[in-house]
């Protein structure tokens, strides 16, 4: 699998974030470079799980749309009459 590359802005948010939670859930401060490694540590680890949990929704959510597409197309079908005799 590819490794997600973040762009540094939201590199940047994440890694306050991270370093937010440990000071206010653990009471304990962490510095950026250890925030860092725990989001690469989070995205190598956790990343594939998420992205394959997404994955499953959409293929859900587009064969929902692909059975409504096909009830929608058969209600479009004009019924064919055939004359007996002919």
């Amino acid at each position: 699998m590819l490794v997600m590359k973040l762009p540094k802005e939201q590199r940047d948010q994440l890694t306050a974030s991270i370093q937010q939670y440990f000071e206010m859930e653990r009471s304990e401060a962490i510095g950026s470079i250890a925030a860092e490694q725990l989001l690469d540590f989070m995205i190598k680890e956790i990343g594939p799980h998420v992205y394959n949990h997404a994955i499953q929704d959409a293929r859900k959510a587009i064969l929902e749309r692909m059975q409504s597409l096909e009830d929608e197309l058969y209600a479009l079908e004009k019924r064919v009459v055939t004359k007996r005799g002919l």
